[in-house]
């Protein structure tokens, strides 16, 4: 982990981020790596290399679903959105994840005794 980067998100938390900005509406890859990085104020930042298997991945779990569409650049995109599965897998990533968060602020906020 020493070797991490501002921005570099931990392993697994990339789904729960993309399934929280579909949450909102269906969205083509590009907007939901811009919505990430807008919503984080510019400090995760998710390449494309990273996004499209992430889609792919969900889609295959049935979290998503996918259909062709016209972006608003008036080009061919495929827009995602959330299924009745992928609202329910974000309500449970979203109850770990405060609970995860909790753990490492407490353990983070404790005073070094040595």
């Amino acid at each position: 982990m020493g070797g991490a980067k501002q921005g570099d998100l931990l392993q697994g938390t990339l789904d729960m981020l993309i399934l929280k900005t579909l949450a909102r509406g269906a969205k083509h890859g590009y907007a939901i790596a811009e919505w990430i990085c807008a919503s984080s104020e510019d400090i995760l930042r998710v390449e494309e290399g990273a996004l499209y298997p992430a889609l792919h991945r969900l889609e295959l779990k049935g979290l998503l679903e996918a259909e062709w569409g016209i972006s608003e650049n008036n080009r061919r995109a495929r827009f995602y959105r959330l299924t009745r599965a992928g609202r329910k897998a974000l309500a449970a990533d979203a109850q770990r994840w405060s609970r995860l968060s909790i753990a490492i602020a407490r353990i983070m906020g404790e005073e070094d005794t040595a």
